[in-house]
Formats: structure tokens, sequence, C-alpha cells
């Protein structure tokens, strides 16, 4: 057995990789730039909440393996680095493989002057469906978030379940859960419930069944993925759509719940969950199921344009989520960073395909430079229940 190369008769080009750099950016992102010795220079988005830290140390590695690299193999790139480790998956490792892999498709799409859909085989829609979070613990609360968002363009939210149960509650617990959905509905919006795994077993079951009537979008994580076979039960109590995926990390995470029929849509986010080769392999795999694809975003510019770039040539798609807005970012705007923020104007409930070369998303590299020197540290919050015991963020 020998060790993997990337030299040869062309190990001199000048379309090699020079430089991989990475970026810990206010609020909680992650920024990867990858730059060949020609000057030429791709974008990706690593970010992995309250972790950004340990995806900046799995780099070491990367860029030890791929500097002097072909950028234009972007395969054998992800392949090498996944299986390369001995150790893979997880939502380390497969973060910084996923800001690798979106920056080697910004680099290919620039260098050949077109949009990353165009290189994964041409769109099959020419606007994306998107939807947007609202917060809010009282009925009058969703209601005038949800209004913000109408005025933003969206026709479709989403929300938190409960923000906070017992093991086992009374169903009292739910009625101002059903009183918000009910309030955003009357709007004429759609709406999403996201149970965020915080319930457990006995509850999820209920709210899942009281739900029902509202007819939501879909419920998101009614159960933490790690409990597949609750899952499954829930799925035959329900006829609401049932979505998971933003901590599964690869394909092989995912076969499973298509396996078992027990999931109606999959979430994978496309900086978690190997970059848009992967990503793209799930959705492969999930139209085979008819199962849809919604990916998971509550991230940064570099991140959107990704999921952008996969909605528009998937046809399993059915909407992208948008963090848009400077509450649900801790006080930076998803369009942070950007020179061209218009590209994710939101009309009608959808957004226009990106038509500019690679992510379609241009990078104001001066203020990422800027705001990486001095970015504070973030960690998740933890939140207690009324007994005193850790709850689910």
């Amino acid at each position: 057995m020998t060790d993997a190369s990337f030299g040869g008769l062309d190990a001199a080009s000048p379309t090699r990789i020079a430089r991989i750099e990475t970026f810990i950016v206010p609020p909680r992102w992650l920024f990867v730039r990858i730059e060949t010795r020609d000057g030429a220079v791709g974008w990706g988005e690593a970010s992995l909440e309250g972790h950004a830290e340990a995806v900046e140390g799995a780099f070491a590695s990367l860029r030890e393996r791929f500097v002097g690299a072909d950028p234009d193999n972007i395969e054998d790139i992800w392949q090498v680095a996944y299986r390369g480790g001995f150790y893979r998956g997880g939502p380390v490792l497969m973060s910084a493989l996923s800001g690798l892999d979106q920056a080697l498709w910004d680099l290919k799409g620039r260098r050949l002057g077109v949009p990353v859909w165009q290189l994964l085989g041409g769109r099959v829609r020419d606007r994306v469906p998107v939807y947007a979070w609202i917060g809010g613990d009282r009925p009058h609360e969703v209601v005038e978030a949800a209004k913000a968002r109408m005025d933003q363009g969206f026709k479709a939210v989403k929300m938190n379940a409960t923000s906070e149960t017992h093991w086992l509650d009374g169903t009292r617990v739910f009625d101002e859960a059903l009183e918000r959905v009910a309030a955003v509905k009357a709007l004429g919006l759609d709406v999403a419930v996201d149970f965020h795994g915080r319930l457990h077993k006995p509850m999820a079951k209920q709210l899942a069944v009281a739900l029902q009537q509202l007819e939501p979008l879909f419920i998101e994580e009614p159960l933490l993925s790690e409990n597949i076979e609750a899952i499954v039960q829930l799925a035959r109590l329900t006829t609401v759509p049932i979505a998971l995926g933003e901590r599964l990390y690869s394909r092989w995470d995912f076969k499973p719940f298509f396996e078992a029929a027990a999931i109606d849509v999959i979430q994978p986010d496309l900086s978690h969950a190997g970059g848009i080769s992967e990503c793209r392999r799930i959705a492969a795999m999930a139209e085979a199921y008819d199962v849809a694809v919604a990916p998971h975003c509550p991230l940064g510019p570099l991140a959107l344009g990704a999921c952008m770039q996969l909605a528009l040539t998937t046809p399993n798609f059915v909407i992208q989520e948008m963090s848009l807005g400077i509450h649900y970012n801790v006080g930076h705007d998803l369009l942070s960073y950007m020179r061209n923020p218009e590209v994710f104007d939101v009309r009608d409930g959808m957004v226009d395909t990106l038509q500019g070369p690679g992510l379609g998303v241009e990078i104001d590299e001066d203020m990422v430079r800027a705001a990486a020197k001095d970015a504070p540290t973030w960690r998740n919050p933890i939140w207690r229940g009324g007994d005193g015991s850790v709850r689910e963020w």
C-alpha cells in the first residue's frame, strides 16, 4: 500500500492549490478560502455553531494533504479527505470537509465563469422557495414576527414547538403552542414547527397528533435522530410530514431512515454533511425513497449560496431555510460580508436563480479579514428547566 500522492508531471502547475485559509467571524461562522498558485480563489463555509475552533483544527491535516493538489479533482479530494484519515464522519470532520468542498466548487465555477448549478447538470427550476424562522413565546409575539417576515417577502415560516416540557407532562403545556401555530396560519402563511429534539417520546407523540388538525408544513426533529425506532413509531401516528437531518453527516447516516420509511423530508446541512458533493448524493438517495429535500441552513451567506446551487439542480427539493435578520444571527445579518446581497432578495416567497459564477456570492475579503482578527468566542447557551435539570438546546 502506498501513500496517496497529488504529484506527477504537472505538480508545478500554476493551477495547483497554494493555500487553504480559515476565518472565524461573527456571529458564529467559519469561512474557508482556497487560493491557487495563479491567484484563483474559491470560498466555502464550514460553520459548526459553538465548535469553530475544533473545525479550524481539523484543517491542519487538510492543508498538509491538499496544498499542491489539483483543485479540479473535487471528487478525488473529497474521497481522500473522508477516507484517508482512518477516522471519519461526525460533525467536526464533516464540517471541515464541507467547507473545503464548497470552496472547491466555487473555485471551479469561477475559473470557468459559470454557476455551480451549471456544473451539476443545469437547473430544474427557475426560482427557489424559501422560509424563515420566527421567534416568540406568545401568540401576539409570533404574529408580529410573522408579519415582519411577510414584509420581507416570505410566504412560509418556522417556529419552535415548545420551550420546555418535562419528560412526561400534562397536555395543557401544548395549548399555547397550538395557539401560536393557528395565529400565524390565520395570516395565510405556511408554518413548519420545530420540535428541536427537545421532547421525549411520550410528549412528542401527543404534540404531533395535536398539531395534525392545524396541518403544518412539517414537524422538524420531533425526536432526536438517534432514536430512530421511536421516530418509526411516531410516523405511524400522524399524517403530518416528519423532517429531520441537521444532525446527520453523511449518506450512511441517512440510510437507515430511508430504509425504515420513517421520514418525509430530509434536512442535510451543506456545511455539516460533506458539502455540495455529499449532499447531492444524499438528495439523490432520498429521491429513490420518495423523500423530499429541504436543506438546513441557519448559517451565513456562503452556506446559503451552496444550498441554492443544490436546490436549483435537485428534482425533489421543496423549500430552503434562510436565516435573514440580525435577531437570529446574534447581531449579524445573513447578508454580512457580502458585496452582492441583492442575490438573496425574496419575492413572493422565492429567490431567483443565482447567476454569478461559483456559489454566486461575492465576499468582501477585507471585511472578513478584519472581522476575524477579534472575533468573539460563541458557545451554545445552556437551558435548564424549572427543576434545574438540563434541557435540549
